[in-house]
């Protein structure tokens, strides 16, 4: 019997059995399985060596006859050619569970212990929310095309550093992908970075830090860039600082929070204990400012905010400038520079091996000392209106 769509109609099961499978007679090793209780599936027959494999193709409700005919053709010519087609089905369904999401939480657990606890909460940040959008697709299936469409689009929405870092971000894993065989190619291989990225040496002049200053809000990012400036810390550390590391005038970073993954303390001038002390508390959050379960965000809509009320004229500035600025700026104050170091939590020179570790406690005034001479020319600049 041909198997056609009329035929298969009037197709029984024999009586007393569960399970039949009729075979086609112009096409070896194509046929129709039919269960009890009317369930059938077109299916594909064949031999590899002593084994007998038996393929599945679909149901009749999906698959015409014919259909069904020419994928049993194309699945007998490859048994012809030496493949298996079977097999081929097992591993296609394998990769196609391997989707970006997936495999990315597992390249964040390998990844864990290699990277200091700031930037793997960078790279899991970037995967998780930044390639939120291609997270179902298998990891084969993304092209460069679709990984550049979504770098205008975070350029677009989170500004062109943060869509460099997360095109740096997605390669690494693409690159551990490939080396785990899960990978048969890096699709950002190719793509455009959103902007260039030059070495960065820009030192804020007083007149400019005055400006920075006095243009601050009052408000989170305002209280942030304030400190910033007068402790000279990343900008990630000051924005998740909560109550429970401020003891008296000292502030102590705790390790997991340090990019050098040591602690680190901060003594505190006056005028910042004054920033801290005056930040609203909001219920249920250790952390001094943000909302919800994070630190502050937002970053670039506020710092958007700022240079607008600084105006066109000024000249384009990083927050990361704020750091450069505080150690030039105790430096031309006299300031030694192990002290310069030590405050900054520099790892180099006089900070390095066990020196490092133990000469925390020796530092602590040296610290308070610049920090307070520091503090001292800022309230002076801000209040004056420069002086250089």
């Amino acid at each position: 019997m041909k198997l056609t769509d009329a035929n298969v109609r009037k197709i029984a099961l024999p009586a007393g059995k569960s399970e039949s499978i009729f075979w086609d007679d112009d096409l070896p090793g194509f046929g129709l399985r039919m269960r009890a209780g009317g369930k059938q599936t077109w299916v594909a027959q064949y031999r590899i060596g002593a084994k007998q494999r038996r393929l599945t193709l679909g149901t009749p409700a999906k698959l015409g006859s014919d259909g069904a005919r020419k994928a049993a053709k194309a699945a007998l010519a490859k048994v012809a050619l030496g493949a298996d087609p079977a097999v081929e089905k097992i591993e296609s369904r394998a990769k196609a569970a391997v989707t970006l999401r997936v495999a990315t939480a597992d390249y964040m657990a390998a990844a864990k212990g290699g990277l200091s606890p700031r930037y793997f909460e960078e790279v899991e940040r970037h995967l998780t929310r930044h390639w939120k959008p291609l997270g179902e697709l298998q990891l084969d299936r993304i092209t460069r095309a679709d990984v550049a469409a979504r770098l205008r689009e975070i350029a677009s929405k989170s500004g062109p550093f943060a869509a460099n870092r997360a095109r740096a971000a997605l390669s690494a894993f693409y690159s551990w992908a490939l080396g785990e065989g899960i990978a048969a190619s890096n699709p950002v291989v190719g793509t455009n970075k959103a902007t260039d990225e030059v070495s960065r040496d820009r030192v804020l002049t007083d007149d400019e830090l005055a400006a920075i200053w006095n243009a601050c809000g009052d408000d989170d990012y305002g209280r942030i860039v304030r400190l910033l400036a007068l402790t000279g810390q990343r900008r990630e550390e000051v924005a998740a600082i909560a109550d429970g590391e401020i003891r008296g005038t000292l502030w102590t970073l705790p390790a997991v929070r340090a990019k050098n993954g040591r602690v680190h303390e901060i003594p505190l001038s006056d005028l910042a204990l004054d920033i801290i002390t005056s930040a609203p508390r909001r219920e249920g959050r250790a952390m001094l400012f943000g909302a919800g379960g994070g630190p502050f965000s937002g970053w670039s809509k506020a710092k958007a905010a700022l240079d607008a009320r600084l105006g066109s004229e000024f000249v384009p500035w990083r927050i990361h400038d704020l750091r450069r600025t505080v150690a030039t700026g105790m430096a031309r104050l006299g300031v030694l520079p192990h002290v310069v170091e030590a405050v900054l939590n520099h790892v180099s020179g006089h900070k390095s091996g066990v020196a490092g570790i133990y000469n925390r406690a020796t530092y602590r005034n040296e610290k308070r000392e610049a920090l307070a001479l520091w503090a001292a020319h800022i309230q002076k600049i801000t209040s004056t209106g420069g002086g250089n």
